[in-house]
């Protein structure tokens, strides 16, 4: 299987975790995806795995060269959708960093390039497959918490040093998209249901000087069935704090509550006394498992539907913040 990445800015190192469990995925060409991209990092990662990808500076090329199996995008975020689209065109197999795109126009187009093209799409959401979300899912799956009826997801991040793009709506996209995409997949992919509508809002209230990034923001969904959820999204979490980031769920239902909260997943049920802390389980990673569907061995945990779905979310929320209204699907 040969692949290609194109941008350092987001997470192709799930490439590598991929390669790690099956050598024989070969990265075979890296190219950035915007300006002033640096992917010296991701040329290491493959020749510390004895692999010698070539380098390439415009991404187009490398990809009319190398033909690649599967293309991973991972440039400024204002970006992708033009690459992806370039991908697409190419009949090639994508792997892309969330959102999709950033605007609905491109989303569109991009849309009608999937289907035409015949090429398998995954968004990385990488998420879904953390043991303590993984798991949580399953327990939901299996009627732990009977139909589900509400939920409320959380994505809380150091601030850190931001690069110069994350300061403009244009090649940054929004924090609701970037930050939020995680949580809105959960929603999605909890739920099992359909957005219909949502408000929202957001701010760039002390964002420490970096421009038109927002730095908090809340959303509260309507999906079909009237299951409500909730998003809230900061980059308020103290450099104090022991982790980067504080990424919780809770999905209550007709029978039960389950949470997942500091990598745990803990169920609390009407069959059973009390709060249970359930057994994590693992899985084989979010890229492998793209890889195995692109061979026909399987379905990947995130398809192409849930990836244009969530891009879909996330925009019209983003909307929904702007202008301070509710925005429906």
């Amino acid at each position: 299987m040969r692949v290609c990445i194109i941008g350092s800015s987001g997470h192709a190192n799930f490439v590598f975790q991929g390669v790690d469990q099956d050598p024989s995925i070969q990265v075979v060409g890296v190219a950035p995806g915007s300006d002033g991209e640096d992917v010296g990092k991701f040329l290491q990662a493959a020749q510390k795995r004895g692999q010698q990808p070539q380098r390439y500076d415009d991404y187009r090329k490398m990809l009319d060269e190398l033909q690649p199996d599967i293309v991973a995008v991972n440039c400024h975020f204002g970006d992708h959708g033009k690459v992806n689209f370039e991908v697409l065109s190419r009949g090639m197999h994508l792997f892309a960093e969330k959102p999709l795109a950033t605007t609905m126009e491109e989303l569109a187009v991009l849309k009608r390039e999937y289907d035409r093209s015949g090429a398998e799409v995954a968004a990385m959401f990488g998420l879904r497959y953390n043991p303590a979300f993984y798991t949580a899912w399953h327990a939901v799956q299996e009627g732990k918490v009977g139909e589900v009826r509400l939920i409320n997801a959380q994505k809380s991040y150091r601030l850190g040093s931001r690069p110069e793009f994350f300061k403009h709506r244009q090649s940054y996209g929004g924090t609701i998209p970037w930050v939020g995409s995680h949580a809105i997949d959960w929603i999605y992919w909890f739920a099992g249901q359909e957005f219909v509508s949502v408000m929202a809002h957001h701010s760039t209230t002390a964002n420490r000087g970096l421009g038109s990034m927002e730095m908090t923001a809340l959303c509260h969904f309507k999906l079909t069935n009237e299951v409500f959820a909730s998003v809230n999204i900061d980059y308020l979490r103290p450099s104090t704090a022991e982790t980067h980031g504080d990424d919780r769920v809770r999905v209550a239902g007709t029978k039960g509550v389950i949470e997942v909260l500091h990598g745990k997943a803990y169920l609390v049920s009407e069959d059973e006394q009390g709060t249970k802390e359930l057994p994590l389980m693992e899985n084989q990673g979010i890229f492998y498992d793209f890889v195995k569907q692109v061979r026909g061995e399987g379905k990947c945990l995130v398809s192409a539907k849930d990836s244009f779905v969530v891009t879909e979310a996330c925009l019209r929320a983003r909307e929904a913040a702007d202008k301070e209204q509710i925005v429906y699907f």
